[in-house]
């Protein structure tokens, strides 16, 4: 903010600022109509010429801002003409210095040419405009008063340049002083940000070895009880007393743990979120939410509904909720279909969600190109999902249009019943299991060596 383009601490539009220089000294330039005392010699009567010139003094400030150099040219050129023409006083004579209304109007011109002109303009009106102005008028002003007339123009002139240099020298300090009190609050946010982080994974590495070190102990408590079962049966039933408390324990560090990993994510206003740790059960209410969105979406269930893990009914539901809120961006107010098949026979839960992309005339944005590799990272969470269960996915367009994803989760194999009483030197084999590879190679279900019997301790 400079002081041409401020009124009382309130920012002016410079085009505004401009427009009311030119109408003032436009005004300016006609106060020589006015009566001059007797002792002051005698000006030309003002005619259509004056009339012009006084215009062309004053008038084109009003576009200083976009042709500065011009703009200054062409007013001190019509003041010269002025004052040759005895339009008006000249600056000095035998009345004494003059410094009128369009002498003014120059200087006010040659400060905003130093304020906003860049610093080649700024040297060239120093270096040329100015002393060619001052001797103009030296030139021009009455015998025995050139010298003082020219000290006059030339002290006035570059007092005008020297305060819209220092003004522009203020302004460029103040921004610099900004820009940097805006970088240190932005390096002390990201120190900040930085502490937080280091002190999280402190925290969560030392809850991690809390965590590690109650399941471990669990483990032993649990081959111990297991081994004194038959011949103890208090000593067992205390052990699995201590088992339960510390996998409460760790249950409560480890919710500690995620809390201290979980990162601050602002709050989302999409109408598909669901509370935390959703089932696949929650799927009709997230349906009926993008539905009321304005997607049109086609539910089906198919099969008979299994025993799945936690991590498995939260994988399922995230990767819907995703899908559907991937239609939503890219593909607007569509079409979609939703397929949850469970398949006992395969051991998998085969999720298909389908749509048909933007309708016609909508605008929707269109999906880049590379979208299943691109830089988003909801595919790629997809991906980390579906693989920390053991199952596939599969996404792209479809060959009419739109866009496909296709999950496929395993399902857990039941793990069959403990022989009471094997018979010695005798090693069962481990029945079949049901467990079959999808098309791009994932495992699906529970690896051969999960039906294993458990060695026998020493």
């Amino acid at each position: 903010m400079t002081l041409m383009d401020s009124f009382a601490g309130r920012r002016v539009p410079p085009a505004v600022t401009d427009a009311g220089l030119a109408l003032l000294f436009t005004a300016g330039a006609f106060v020589p109509l006015v009566p001059m005392p007797a002792d002051v010699p005698a000006l030309r009567t003002p005619d259509a010429l004056f009339f012009v010139l006084a215009l062309l003094s004053a008038l084109p400030l009003a576009i200083h801002r976009r042709f500065p150099l011009p703009v200054l040219l062409v007013m001190t050129a019509a003041v010269a003409v002025l004052q040759a023409r005895h339009y008006i006083p000249h600056l000095s004579g035998p009345q004494g210095t003059s410094i009128g209304p369009s002498y003014m109007g120059v200087a006010t011109a040659i400060l905003l040419t130093a304020l906003r002109g860049a610093p080649r303009t700024a040297t060239l009106v120093v270096a040329a405009v100015i002393p060619a102005a001052a001797v103009t008028e030296a030139v021009l002003a009455p015998d025995g008063h050139r010298i003082a007339t020219l000290l006059a123009d030339g002290v006035l002139l570059v007092a005008a340049w020297a305060l819209g240099r220092l003004t522009r020298a203020r302004a460029a300090i103040r921004d610099q002083a900004l820009e940097r009190a805006s970088a240190l609050g932005r390096a002390q946010e990201a120190n900040a940000r930085a502490a937080v982080m280091e002190e999280r994974a402190r925290i969560a590495r030392e809850l991690h070895d809390i965590v590690a070190h109650n399941v471990s102990l669990m483990v032993v408590q649990t081959i111990a009880a297991d081994r004194i079962q038959d011949r103890d049966g208090d000593k067992a039933h205390e052990l699995h007393g201590t088992i339960e408390e510390t996998g409460r324990a760790t249950v409560t560090e480890l919710r500690r743990l995620l809390d201290v990993l979980r990162t601050e994510d602002e709050a989302d206003a999409d109408p598909s979120k669901e509370p935390p740790q959703p089932t696949v059960e929650a799927l009709p209410a997230l349906v009926d939410a993008v539905r009321a969105a304005g997607l049109t979406v086609d539910f089906t269930t198919t099969g008979t509904p299994a025993e799945l893990p936690a991590g498995s009914h939260l994988t399922v539901y995230r990767i819907v909720q995703e899908g559907l809120t991937n239609t939503l961006k890219h593909a607007g107010h569509t079409h979609a279909e939703l397929t949850v098949a469970w398949e006992a026979r395969h051991r998998r839960l085969t999720v298909r969600l389908c749509d048909d992309g933007p309708r016609p005339g909508e605008g929707a944005p269109p999906r880049p190109a590379g979208l299943p590799d691109g830089p988003g990272h909801g595919l790629l969470g997809m991906r980390e999902r579906i693989g920390a269960v053991g199952g596939s996915l599969h996404t792209g367009p479809r060959p009419g249009g739109g866009y496909c994803v296709h999950a496929v989760v395993p399902l857990p194999t039941p793990t069959p019943p403990l022989s009471a009483s094997p018979s010695p030197g005798r090693t069962e084999a481990p029945a079949p299991d049901d467990s079959s590879f999808d098309l791009a190679g994932h495992y699906e279900g529970h690896p051969p060596h999960a039906s294993h019997p458990r060695p026998a301790g020493r």
